[in-house]
């Protein structure tokens, strides 16, 4: 009976496997005529006149039309191997067309590495499903010391160098000083509310719906100072190693290859360089998802709803990351025999985040800010604004997604990425993996924002989880293909650590090593700034440039001269001026104008550090 059952879901799967691929061939023939009926005057990439001449509607014919011939014609024959080739054929012959539009040699290397894959596919089909390695346990304790060494060296680096960031009064309004009152006012409080963020009293979530801040709270609230919460996220991303050792360990990998990988995270620049720009919500995105990663492949129900559920509270595009795993776990479970649990999990995932993702989209658009869906403005065509806009441009005009790829900026940011583990993540037969690049393409290759293709913000969180998994999934299956060949087995990894640290010295340690320099060269005159900050009565509403609210931050009410409005900075009882940051006064045309209007509105300086900071007061009437 269990082999009749395993029978009939290898059929299954086999079945489901066709029908997708069908799919996917009817999209790319049909998107390939579209484009084709195009003039060539119409088929550049560089903005969205293309989409404009493109219908949907017949695409959508050509789709049905296609996929109906294709299954006719499987009913009679065995075509699955034509039908490879044709899915290698028509993006070739998309390609080329595109290629001719829009002559570029990156985006021609991204063209040829997708049709690379496809031409893979085309040969060799899908790889069956393999069993896990099995590895011993020696030299354990070792490899345990080894990571907790990795693991605390890691900590000790990121955590000293963002904590000197803020001792050296190099952390912005934007994004620290908000953080660091609305922990204040959580503390004081408990409500996320901040007067920095949008220059008045609210809630944080209004911008971005974050409730996870909560899980930090209780520690700054033993240690309620800026620097507390610098610490906490360097903690935060050193425990990435807890996931990644017991995911490495799942898969088969014998635990000096566990303290590899982890060291391989640990020195991956877009991880540790997320931290370059202070506190955010994302840093909670790598350990949750790995999290998510390792309680999915065990197949725990109840932890995987746990990590979901915690990743959702992250922030509101959160739930794209949660929605992506459950997608790739409900395409694994039906392409395996028997594994209907793995489906069903997979089907909630991105049910629940579906359903979430639409009420908090929902009330930050009625209660909120909205949702930055203007990120995507390249993506969308004249007179939309909503992602089904960015939606209709990638079904109709696939190549753009390519072209959007190539520009300079990002393809450091590719180089950068990919590089330190040494395209793992693209190197697998396993074409259902390809779903978990998906938050890659969407939060960091696809938006024209700079800061979410540089490794130096946090929008790298959330995709590094994903590389990070994919890397173990690929090596996992590249070492038992090369098991026996020990020397080749073991090549990979110390390549991809030998990139990895390259990339890393040539990027994070520099910076770091700045912050901390700067520190201790002006320790004594950071000691002075400190005790002319302490004299400001901490029950005063203050307005302040930018590198000062984070010291300033544990007050009710604080504002930042260069956003605040006249009434709210006219409101302030003390206002601290920056001599050097002129361009917080531009729009009062320069300082010694703000300092006439400051005085001419009864306000009279009070003390003065130097050369370098003016504090004034309002005067009482008369």
């Amino acid at each position: 009976m269990n082999d009749r059952n395993t029978g009939l879901g290898v059929v299954r799967g086999l079945v489901l496997r066709g029908l997708v691929r069908r799919a996917l061939l009817s999209w790319l023939l049909a998107v390939t005529i579209e484009y084709l009926l195009l003039s060539v005057q119409k088929r550049g990439l560089s903005d969205l006149a293309a989409v404009g001449q493109m219908s949907i509607l017949r695409v959508l014919c050509l789709l049905l039309g296609s996929f109906l011939l294709l299954c006719a014609a499987s009913r009679r024959a065995d075509t699955e191997r034509a039908e490879r080739w044709l899915m290698a054929g028509s993006f070739a012959v998309l390609s080329i067309v595109s290629l001719c539009a829009n002559a570029s040699v990156a985006f021609a290397c991204a063209a040829f590495v997708c049709l690379a894959l496809l031409l893979v596919y085309a040969k060799w089909g899908q790889a069956a499903k393999s069993e896990p390695l099995a590895a011993s346990e020696r030299h354990g304790r070792t490899a345990l010391c080894l990571t907790a060494a990795f693991t605390l060296l890691f900590f000790a680096f990121v955590g000293l160098w963002t904590v000197c960031r803020v001792l050296a009064y190099r952390t912005p309004t934007y994004d620290f000083g908000i953080f660091s009152q609305m922990f204040h006012r959580m503390r004081t409080t408990g409500l996320p509310t901040t007067t920095l963020e949008r220059d008045g009293l609210l809630s944080h979530f209004a911008v971005h719906v974050s409730p996870v801040y909560y899980l930090l709270l209780p520690f700054y609230c033993l240690f309620p100072h800026p620097a507390t919460l610098q610490v906490l996220q360097a903690a935060l991303l050193a425990s990435c190693a807890f996931p990644l050792w017991l995911l490495a360990k799942k898969h088969g990998f014998a635990p000096l290859w566990r303290a590899a990988l982890c060291l391989l995270l640990f020195l991956y620049p877009a991880f540790s360089g997320g931290a370059a720009y202070d506190l955010h919500e994302n840093a909670f995105l790598t350990p949750l998802l790995l999290w998510l990663f390792y309680a999915m492949d065990c197949k725990k129900v109840w932890l995987t709803a746990l990590f979901a559920l915690l990743t959702l509270t992250v922030k509101e595009d959160a739930a794209v990351y949660v929605a992506v795993a459950g997608l790739y776990l409900t395409a694994r479970s039906l392409l395996r025999p028997r594994d209907k649990k793995g489906a069903w999990m997979g089907v909630a995932l991105v049910a629940v985040s579906a359903v979430w993702f639409a009420a908090v989209t929902g009330y930050l658009a009625n209660y909120g800010d909205g949702v930055m869906t203007y990120r995507y403005a390249n993506f969308m065509p004249e007179g939309s604004s909503s992602l089904l806009g960015v939606v209709e441009t990638v079904l109709l005009l696939p190549m753009k997604l390519l072209f959007e790829c190539t520009d300079a900026d990002k393809l450091r940011f590719i180089a950068l990425t990919l590089l330190p583990l040494l395209g793992l993540p693209l190197l697998t037969r396993k074409f259902e993996r390809f779903f978990l690049l998906i938050p890659y393409l969407l939060i960091n290759l696809m938006p024209d924002y700079p800061y979410q293709h540089s490794i130096y913000f946090q929008y790298t969180f959330g995709s590094t989880a994903f590389l990070m998994y994919l890397t173990v999934l690929n090596l996992a299956d590249l070492q038992r293909a090369l098991a026996g060949h020990r020397l080749r087995k073991t090549l990979p990894t110390l390549l991809a650590i030998v990139m990895s640290l390259y990339c890393f010295s040539t990027t994070i340690p520099g910076r770091g090593a700045y912050y901390m320099e700067l520190y201790w060269e002006n320790r004594a005159s950071y000691a002075q700034t400190d005790a002319f900050l302490r004299t400001i009565p901490k029950d005063a509403a203050v307005a302040a440039t930018t590198f000062y609210t984070t010291p300033l931050s544990d007050r009710a009410t604080l504002y930042d001269v260069k956003y605040a409005s006249r009434a709210h900075l006219l409101s302030a009882e003390y206002v601290l001026l920056d001599v050097s940051d002129t361009a917080s006064y531009e729009k009062y045309g320069g300082l010694s104008k703000l300092i006439r209007f400051l005085q001419a509105q009864g306000y009279r300086e009070t003390a003065r550090l130097e050369d370098e900071l003016i504090l004034f007061q309002k005067m009482p009437a008369g």
